[in-house]
């Protein structure tokens, strides 16, 4: 069962997805920053000083006494990050198509390759099987 396990885990498919899976992390990281100390800045700035961050609806207050809103501040920075991942995404993967086209032409378009030369071996029994055919049957 240990010798299972072993062969699952480092398996090909399992290694590319966990690589997958920490670079999507790291990549989500660089997002949220992306969102939060670039975009939204000048953002809130052009719509008058505006942290969207602090964006908030109140709807009550709960039993303590403390305010209870809707953060649709938070939830539009995420629908931005969410947007600018969806469209990083869009764009690497229609690069790849892309690429991936191109090759194609240029692999269609190429002539196809020469037959490769016989070997020495195959050269020398082609040489007896004519020598063998110009022979007169006895």
């Amino acid at each position: 069962m240990l010798k299972e396990f072993r062969d699952f885990a480092v398996k090909g498919n399992v290694l590319d997805m966990a690589v997958g899976i920490i670079i999507g992390a790291a990549f989500g990281t660089v997002i949220s920053s992306l969102v939060n100390d670039v975009v939204m800045p000048p953002i809130g700035l052009a719509l008058g000083g505006v942290d969207f961050a602090d964006l908030a609806i109140p709807v009550g207050t709960g039993p303590e006494g403390e305010v209870v809103s809707i953060g649709i501040g938070l939830f539009l920075n995420n629908l931005l990050s969410f947007l600018i991942v969806a469209f990083a995404v869009f764009m690497v993967v229609k690069s790849f198509n892309n690429m991936k086209k191109m090759a194609e032409r240029e692999a269609a378009a190429a002539p196809p390759p020469p037959p490769p030369a016989p070997s020495a071996e195959e050269a020398l029994l082609s040489e007896i099987r004519d020598l063998l055919k110009s022979r007169p049957l006895v």
